[in-house]
């Protein structure tokens, strides 16, 4: 995997979107601590991602927040 500091990864985006297009990893680092990788995006089974958003849909069915109203959480300051 290559690495490149921040500055160059700035400098050179467009190369290096081309070099992960080919395929290859990047690691950024910021004073030589990796901070990001940029990397491929594989393809997508969409049945698994199709199957993870209707567990997403039916998550909250049936949940309640203990007789409040948001507007009474917000007022009651909370998050």
């Amino acid at each position: 995997m290559k690495t490149v500091g921040t500055y160059e990864a700035k400098t050179h985006l467009p190369r290096l979107l081309g070099e992960v297009e080919r395929g290859e990893s990047i690691t950024i680092t910021r004073r030589g601590k990796p901070i990001a990788i940029i990397s491929p995006i594989e393809d997508v089974d969409r049945a698994r991602v199709k199957a993870a958003l209707e567990r997403l849909k039916e998550f909250p069915k049936g949940k309640t927040l203990g007789g409040l109203s948001i507007r009474e959480m917000i007022e009651e300051g909370r998050p």
